[in-house]
Order: C-alpha cells, then sequence, then structure tokens
C-alpha cells in the first residue's frame, strides 16, 4: 500500500454525511470497494471512496439505478450519456405527472363520478397516435363522403396537443376527446356540414359562400350593440340583407321557403356544444379565443322567425 489516508467506514460516514449502513450497502454491490483491510478484517477507505459516493448519492438522489450507476463508477458508461438518457426520462414523467394533475384538477372542478373519472385518466393518457386517430373518426363522422372540400375546415377544427402541454391545454384536450364522443354533438355537426354542402352545391359555383353563421355576423352586429330588439321594424332591413344574399347566393328567390330553409341552418349551427368545441381548440392549438357567434345567432334566429310564416 502507499501513504495515502485510509478511512474506517465510520469516518468514511463522518466525511460524506452518509449513514454506515448505506456505505456498507454500497461497498458490498461494488459501487465503493475498499481500498485494504485492518488486521482485524475491517474495511478501509482511501480518498477515491469520498469521490466515489458523491457521486453515487447524486446519481442516486437524480433517480438512477445501481446497474447504471456501476457502469458510470466503472467508466463503462459516461456520465454524459448517463445523464441525457435521465433527462429523456424525466421529461416523460413530467408529460406524465402534468396528464394526472389536469385529470384531478378537472375531477376536483367538476365533481365527477368514478366513471367519468377513470374516462378521463383514459382519454388524458392517450399516445399522439390515439389521439389523432380519436379525431380522425370524429372529422370523417362529420364530413366524410359529402360532395363537397371540407379540408380547409377540417384543419380549422383539429387540436393540437404540444409535446409539454400547460395544465389548461390538458384539461381542455380531456372535454374536447368527450365532444368528438358525443354521438348527439357529433350529429349536429354532421348535419350542420350537410346543409353546408347542399348550399354550396346550388347557384353560381364561382361564388365563395361564407357558411350561414358567419353571413349574419357582421349585420347583427350594430343592432346588437344598438340595442334594437329583434321584432322591431328597425331589424328589417338587417334581415333583408342577409335573406338577398343568401337568396342571390342560391339563385333561388327570396321567398318564405328560403327563409325557411336560412332558419333551419341558424338553428343547427346555433349548438353550445359548437362554440364550447371551438374556445376548446383554440386554448390547446395555442390560437385567440375564438368570438362568441351566439349573440349574433340568438338575435338573427329569433328576427327571422319573427318574419316567417310557419
Amino acid at each position: 500500500m502507499n501513504g495515502d489516508t485510509l478511512y474506517s467506514i465510520g469516518e468514511l460516514a463522518r466525511r460524506t454525511g452518509l449513514t454506515v449502513k448505506a456505505i456498507r450497502f454500497y461497498s458490498d454491490r461494488g459501487l465503493v470497494p475498499p481500498a485494504d483491510r485492518s488486521p482485524a478484517g475491517y474495511r478501509r477507505y482511501d480518498r477515491d471512496a469520498v469521490a466515489r459516493l458523491d457521486l453515487v448519492r447524486t446519481l442516486r438522489d437524480l433517480g438512477v439505478d445501481l446497474p447504471t450507476i456501476r457502469k458510470v463508477v466503472d467508466r463503462e458508461l459516461s456520465l454524459q450519456e448517463v445523464a441525457a438518457a435521465h433527462a429523456e426520462a424525466l421529461a416523460v414523467q413530467i408529460g406524465t405527472l402534468r396528464l394526472r394533475r389536469a385529470v384531478l384538477t378537472a375531477v376536483a372542478r367538476r365533481g365527477s363520478t368514478p366513471e367519468e373519472l377513470d374516462l378521463m385518466h383514459k382519454l388524458a393518457k392517450l399516445s399522439e397516435y390515439e389521439r389523432r386517430r380519436l379525431v380522425d373518426d370524429f372529422l370523417d363522422a362529420a364530413f366524410g363522403g359529402l360532395d363537397a372540400d371540407f379540408t380547409g375546415i377540417r384543419r380549422s377544427l383539429t387540436p393540437e396537443l404540444p409535446d409539454n402541454p400547460e395544465l389548461e391545454q390538458v384539461e381542455a384536450w380531456v372535454e374536447v376527446a368527450e365532444l368528438c364522443q358525443d354521438p348527439d354533438f357529433r350529429a349536429g355537426l354532421r348535419r350542420l356540414a350537410e346543409q353546408h354542402a347542399a348550399d354550396r352545391a346550388e347557384g353560381d359555383a364561382t361564388l365563395a359562400r361564407p357558411d350561414a353563421a358567419a353571413m349574419v355576423r357582421g349585420p347583427a352586429g350594430p343592432v346588437l350593440a344598438a340595442g334594437v330588439a329583434p321584432a322591431s321594424p328597425r331589424a328589417d332591413p338587417v334581415v333583408a340583407a342577409v335573406t338577398t344574399r343568401y337568396a342571390r347566393d342560391l339563385g333561388r328567390p327570396d321567398d318564405a321557403d328560403l327563409r325557411r330553409r336560412l332558419l333551419t341552418r341558424l338553428e343547427t349551427a346555433n349548438d353550445p356544444r359548437r362554440e364550447r368545441y371551438l374556445r376548446l381548440l383554440a386554448v390547446i392549438n395555442g390560437w385567440p379565443a375564438p368570438e362568441s357567434l351566439a349573440p349574433a345567432l340568438d338575435w338573427f334566429i329569433e328576427a327571422l322567425r319573427a318574419r316567417t310564416p310557419e
């Protein structure tokens, strides 16, 4: 042996802050082997053992398993390789914890039943592929097989949960996933798509026609702000402007049949679940919150009913 100072296991414990039991445990597994033994057979450790124990303790605190630590201290693996692997593993764990936190927070806010909790937990744990498949199935149910190009609309209705979502994005995703599986909401969106496709199939194909709900937004805004009652004569020119445009786009007369048709489209579009979906979609995708169409739709539906015979 050289003249280096050797420490008993008790002295090593005092220098490192570890317990004798912990040092003996690491020593028995070859992580910190003794440099020598006393005449009585007690273990003696050199200065290198102090450094090795510090490294072992740090890696254990970071959650590194003992076989991997053994490879690091024996220089079979570089510290950089281990750090990279565990940083990636921690990222996955953080994502999992975010999902769990979001589910529990949503349960606390909504007072969910055990069955709802189970469903929410399953939805939050879906992989990116499974999330995509769920949304594609929902959009296929709404737009599939129709004689119109809904590519742009489908894209605008697709949630894209980021790799490291915030709590509110995960909560929004869970609610969107529930909406995607709501049969009534799916059926309502399908009716809306069929109505929109029927409107686009009529009249001048060169005209770029907005959907009926978007058509009333601009005209209804000023009268809403002015407090004009839907049944008031002051509302007549607003209703006439929309129905005239709708009739022109379809190549039909502005008569009772056309107004009933427009009324049906607006009532289909005026589904609070549709607006909720769009708001949740904006949260998930990091988009600005959409303007609510409900006030304009409510006002115009009432105004149109007052001027449309049964």
